[in-house]
């Protein structure tokens, strides 16, 4: 198994960030990359649709809207792994207007091996913790 995080500090309540980011049906409110999002099997399954064309299927594993946080797999996706895990969480920051995020996952690569993997993933996470942050300039 390979693993990676990615932690970023944000200028805005944990409980306004969570807000924005926090449903699993919400990946295209704040994520350029992805501009559509389709829930089925009563919220648990969503269908992404990237901004190259591609389709991503994932499953939501586990939601705490008191924790925010959530773990969702991958179903479907082009990715060169398997057995995906990941979870998104919003926590209290430094200050009480700032949060911190993590996007955490691990996974097996196939085909590939772990560095490459993790560089993805590791990749992915910032662009999309990235994005997340201009939603907030403080």
């Amino acid at each position: 198994m390979a693993a990676t995080s990615v932690t970023i500090e944000i200028p805005a309540s944990p409980d306004q960030v969570w807000q924005l980011m926090g449903g699993f049906g919400s990946l295209s409110d704040w994520l350029a990359f992805i501009p559509s999002t389709r829930l089925s099997e009563g919220g648990r399954v969503r269908t992404l649709q990237t901004a190259d064309g591609s389709v991503v299927v994932e499953r939501l594993e586990a939601f705490d809207n008191r924790a925010r946080r959530y773990s969702y797999s991958i179903l479907q996706a082009a990715f060169p792994v398997t057995d995906y895990l990941a979870t998104l969480q919003v926590r209290e920051g430094s200050t009480p207007q700032s949060a911190i995020v993590e996007w955490a996952g691990i996974f097996s690569p196939v085909g590939v091996g772990d560095e490459e993997a993790v560089a993805l993933f590791h990749g992915i996470y910032s662009a999309g913790l990235e994005a997340l942050k201009t939603h907030f300039p403080g």
